[in-house]
């Protein structure tokens, strides 16, 4: 796994190890973060990266909030309540030196506390396949001030979604077995 653009490009991200098969991670994979990437920049959704403040559900590695730093966005905010996420979020963010610009938050994204720092203005939204976690933590996140008016939301699951209350369906696209929704936050 890499960055794949942006200030960081071609730098190697840390991954599941072989003691961590129960970790329960299924990182974006390049290709798809490419695709992901370049539909980002291509003009459709405005410049969603640049000066971003990004919150990253179920950051996983940190792959997403890590690419979009690399390409012009200010700050993210990691969200993962898994002890091996974690500990491979903190690796691939003192690797980059990206420390100044990042805050991890290890936590469950339905339960965070109220947001006290700007709302972000992108948010990636990658929950564990098949669990209906997704709609819940949008609606959670923007009652708890995470969420910016107008936000963009990247939502990667199995299956195609629907935009829940408060949310608007802009575009789905399908990458192999991923599906990812684009939404913006009412």
């Amino acid at each position: 796994m890499r960055i794949i653009a942006g200030e960081w490009r071609g730098r190697p991200l840390a991954a599941l190890g072989k003691g961590d098969a129960g970790a329960h991670l299924r990182p974006t994979t390049d290709r798809v973060r490419e695709s992901l990437f370049s539909a980002l920049a291509g003009g459709r959704y405005g410049d969603p990266l640049s000066g971003a403040r990004v919150l990253d559900l179920f950051a996983g590695t940190g792959a997403l909030g890590l690419e979009a730093l690399s390409r012009g966005a200010d700050f993210v905010t990691f969200v993962d309540d898994g002890r091996v996420a974690t500990r491979l979020i903190k690796q691939n963010v003192a690797a980059l030196g990206a420390a100044p610009r990042a805050r991890l938050m290890h936590r469950d994204a339905r339960r965070l506390p109220e947001n006290t720092e700007p709302p972000a203005t992108l948010v990636f939204l990658d929950p564990p396949y098949g669990r209906a976690l997704g709609a819940p933590v949008l609606t959670a996140c923007r009652a708890g001030g995470w969420i910016a008016p107008e936000a963009l939301i990247v939502w990667e699951e199995s299956t195609g979604q629907t935009a829940p209350e408060g949310f608007s369906l802009i575009d789905s696209r399908r990458y192999g077995d991923t599906h990812v929704t684009f939404l913006t936050a009412g």
